[in-house]
């Protein structure tokens, strides 16, 4: 596992407390969103599908640290939008890390050779930077040439000043195995710590509706992609618990569970994840938890969460069987995940027919997505 012991103990620690307390709800990750202004315009992304008077937006040092103490989350992952766009994410972060919060800054890279000397290395600061794939497969994936070597020097440059790096990383519908294992080689040799992997989420406001994997489809991948890894013996280390990569091949039924990984931005408390925009938002943590109607959300629950096999929502769910079920986990980890017989089923269908609705949109014709003016005008370099 690329999880470092002391982060693993505070977060075990942080988990089996709230059990022995009894509660059932519990924030494991606190997604921050300080601002929505991103200078890519990937096309699987949603995130940017704002007018430009909210793309302008910054939230404020003191809103962000306060849901930091609201929600009380062990970890926060600083998400966008482009973070370092935001002239203030220092003092955030370094308010973060003082409260002993293990802190996940996810940046595209572009901006960090500029503002890496404005962090101090930490064991609670991780730089987490995207990366889909090799040069063809990453540029393509953000809409623009050159980047995939700006995140190959940044990673190289922030492992040189002593941080803690990592490689998020979103698979879609054309990934082929071969092609990711020969990725996640080139990861590793990069002196990361692990890396972060999810099928992409089919958000409904991304430019391009027809790269998204289905549920199927992506427990097929990863059982290709984990089967060439095992085969060629290669050392790859993720940073996600060994219930969950198993989740990913197909060989556990878990639910969705949003409530581990509460959303905060601009608006406030998002309802009812990261990943659904439009579902309305909360005034505070403590509304959010209360107020929302979560049983309405998950596979077999809502259509729009039928595909959606996303660590934000079912990193949550391996953390929880593992502290109840730690020889499973243990197993599991030891053995890595099942790479043949048949799936584990998904949950049960709960709503009706006239419910559904489709998963993938009419495909768009343009591959590049224009830029929008506040994209244009970011810095860039």
């Amino acid at each position: 596992m690329g999880i470092p012991l002391l982060q693993m103990y505070q977060v075990g620690r942080y988990v089996l407390t709230r059990k022995l307390r009894g509660e059932r709800r519990y924030p494991l990750v606190l997604m921050l969103e300080p601002l929505f202004q991103c200078n890519l315009a990937c096309s699987g992304c949603g995130k940017i599908d704002y007018p430009k008077e909210v793309l302008q937006r910054r939230m404020s040092v003191a809103d962000a640290l306060h849901a930091v103490d609201e929600c009380g989350a062990p970890i926060v992952s600083i998400a966008g939008g482009e973070p370092l766009i935001h002239h203030e994410l220092p003092q955030i972060v370094a308010g973060i890390v003082a409260r002993r919060k293990f802190v996940y800054l996810c940046t595209n890279a572009i901006l960090l050779q500029r503002h890496i000397d404005e962090y101090r290395p930490s064991p609670y600061l991780t730089l987490s930077l995207h990366l889909d794939g090799n040069r063809e497969r990453h540029d393509e994936s953000v809409c623009l040439e050159g980047v995939y070597d700006k995140v190959i020097a940044a990673i190289r440059l922030a492992r040189s000043r002593g941080f803690r790096v990592t490689v998020n990383c979103t698979l879609f519908n054309n990934a082929d195995p071969d092609e990711v294992a020969e990725f996640f080689d080139t990861a590793m040799q990069q002196g990361i710590e692990g890396i972060t992997v999810s099928p992409g989420y089919s958000y409904s406001h991304a430019p391009r509706q027809d790269v998204f994997l289905g549920r199927t489809a992506s427990k097929t991948l990863f059982r290709e992609v984990f089967r060439r890894g095992r085969a060629g013996r290669r050392r790859w280390s993720f940073n996600h618990s060994a219930l969950f990569l198993d989740f990913l091949a197909g060989n556990q039924t878990y639910q969705c569970t949003p409530w581990s990984n509460p959303t905060y931005n601009l608006f406030g408390w998002q309802r009812p994840c990261y990943l659904l925009s439009d579902e309305g938002n909360a005034a505070s943590y403590r509304e959010l938890m209360e107020e929302t109607q979560w049983d309405h959300y998950g596979v077999g629950r809502n259509p729009r969460c039928d595909n959606c096999m996303a660590h934000c929502g079912y990193e949550g769910t391996a953390v929880t069987d593992a502290m109840t079920h730690p020889l499973k986990s243990l197993t599991v980890a030891l053995r890595g995940p099942r790479l043949t017989g048949p799936m584990a089923p998904d949950p049960p269908i709960l709503y009706g027919e006239h419910e559904r609705v489709a998963t993938v949109a009419i495909p768009l014709a343009a591959v590049k997505r224009p830029r929008s003016d506040t994209a244009q005008t970011a810095e860039l370099q």
